[in-house]
């Protein structure tokens, strides 16, 4: 972590365009520091393992993760980094789930590169960025928990693996999966795979 007044920031984004457009619009401020970029959650978690950034700037979805995932195992390596998403859709029903996992704000892309630098700034200042409102709840239709049900299900596991690793009785994990289906208009386990895709969950 860097030691000095700069801000040390790692940005994770999987658009080139975007991430090379952040990395020089940050690289104009003296008062901040890219010390890494990453294209996908894996290449982020090394990444902050390694450099142990002040924030991460993070893109909602990656290849291989969406952002409700990757904060837990970015907060394992680099416990006093904060998460700050980053996204074009604040609408996005991930968006909740991603800040109950403890992403400590959410910044929108279309931003102008002081509006960055400020956000940024802000994080390092007070730990939280809330210049920007997260999803309403009827844009967020399902809870944290849904979505770690959700998640879960769609890896293939059953009812029962999944109530061992969220540490929830059967019973729950069907209600909390029953709902899910109800809010996603889903009638079983692979339709509401589908219908979670399509509204950008999975």
């Amino acid at each position: 972590m860097l030691t000095g007044p700069r801000v040390g920031v790692f940005v994770v984004d999987d658009h080139p365009v975007v991430r090379d457009g952040v990395v020089t619009q940050l690289g104009r401020h003296r008062d901040i520091e890219v010390v890494g970029h990453a294209a996908t959650a894996a290449e982020a978690v090394l990444g902050c393992r390694r450099e142990q950034p002040d924030i991460v700037l993070l893109d909602l979805r990656l290849p291989d993760a969406l952002a409700a995932e990757v904060v837990p195992r970015l907060h394992e390596v680099s416990p006093a980094s904060k998460v700050l998403l980053f996204t074009a859709f604040p609408e996005h029903a991930a968006v909740a789930p991603s800040l109950a996992a403890g992403a400590c704000g959410l910044l929108v892309k279309d931003a102008t590169g002081p509006a960055l630098r400020e956000a940024l700034l802000q994080v390092a200042r007070t730990g939280s960025y809330r210049a920007t409102c997260p999803a309403s709840p009827a844009q967020a239709p399902i809870t944290p928990r849904e979505y770690d049900v959700l998640r879960l299900v769609s890896a293939g596991h059953t009812n029962v693996e999944i109530g061992q690793q969220l540490d929830l009785s059967l019973n729950t994990v069907k209600t909390y999966l029953r709902n899910v289906m109800q809010k996603l208009g889903a009638r079983n386990r692979a339709q509401v795979i589908t219908n979670a895709r399509i509204h950008g969950l999975l």
